[in-house]
């Protein structure tokens, strides 16, 4: 109940979750309190917060489960199964590639539960720094963490345009003719921003950014409606290639590279380890795959990084 509570910062919320009613869940923490014998929680409005005491509590609690985690699955292993969940946390554009890749996995381990979170780059740092997560699937290693990182794939960043721009057929084309086109950028936080940002700077060219979009389909959908130029992952044309095409401009594609991460230190669950050691081999499979795209682009294929 702590637990739930602390993480919801609501005994409602916990209630819900646990199916219980929110009196159970006050009583319940009030004796926990009584119990530890300082404040767990302090309440501001209408949100709790952890006190120093409740952080420390909360902290201790994610180590019991993490360690009743490892046992199941442990037990599972020994008698020749492959069970307990699986906790990924990706970049937004990885959800172009990661669910096909977690399909044949969870058909191969029906045993094996899969939480997948989907968000930026910002947000996966604060989630790995809290050990929230059993792997994290990135393009950018975090440099201030002390972390653990393995690449399995090839990401490139290029430069979208709609499939009749006036660009598209051309080759080579200097980037500085991108100062002239309307621009469409990812938000503040977003890697793929920070990486366009950098090549931009180093060769001194300033765009006309247009539109700040939070995702990449609200950004593909701009530059199908007309509304400027983007650089996005090309594995984001995985499902509508005929709509764009990719233009030849100089410095192009950024490369850059998926990772699986996770904090050093830790000891991975057997899931855990069975899906690093499936995700190496099912990236050799995913370039055949996407190399069969009909895409107008003049940029190198995939490759599996080994």
């Amino acid at each position: 109940m702590f637990e739930a509570a602390a993480r919801h910062g609501s005994f409602t919320r916990a209630a819900e979750e646990l199916f219980l009613t929110q009196p159970t869940v006050s009583m319940q923490i009030k004796q926990l309190t009584k119990s530890v014998g300082l404040p767990l929680f302090e309440q501001v409005g209408k949100r709790l917060y952890l006190t120093e005491a409740g952080r420390e509590l909360f902290a201790t609690c994610r180590q019991i489960f993490e360690t009743i985690a490892q046992f199941e699955m442990k037990v599972a292993d020994l008698k020749g199964l492959k069970q307990g969940q699986l906790r990924l946390a990706v970049i937004t554009t990885a959800k172009y590639f990661i669910p096909r890749l977690l399909g044949p996995f969870c058909q191969l381990y029906p045993g094996i539960d899969i939480s997948l979170q989907v968000t930026n780059h910002e947000r996966i740092l604060e989630r790995m720094m809290s050990n929230m997560d059993d792997l994290y699937i990135m393009s950018q290693v975090p440099e201030h963490l002390d972390v653990t990182s393995q690449p399995f794939l090839d990401n490139p960043l290029v430069v979208f345009a709609p499939a009749n721009h006036p660009l598209a057929q051309e080759k080579n084309i200097p980037i500085q003719r991108l100062s002239s086109e309307p621009f469409i950028m990812r938000e503040p936080g977003s890697g793929t921003r920070r990486a366009v940002q950098n090549l931009l700077e180093e060769q001194g060219v300033s765009v006309k950014v247009k539109l700040e979009l939070g995702s990449n389909e609200a950004i593909k959908q701009a530059i199908a409606g007309g509304l400027g130029i983007s650089v996005l992952s090309r594995h984001t044309l995985l499902s509508d290639a005929a709509e764009f095409s990719i233009l030849d401009v100089q410095h192009f594609p950024i490369k850059r590279t998926w990772y699986m991460v996770y904090p050093s230190g830790k000891q991975l669950s057997i899931v855990a380890r069975t899906y690093y050691e499936y995700l190496l081999d099912a990236a050799k499979k995913f370039v055949e795959q996407t190399e069969q795209l009909n895409i107008p682009v003049a940029v190198p294929e995939y490759s599996v990084v080994e």
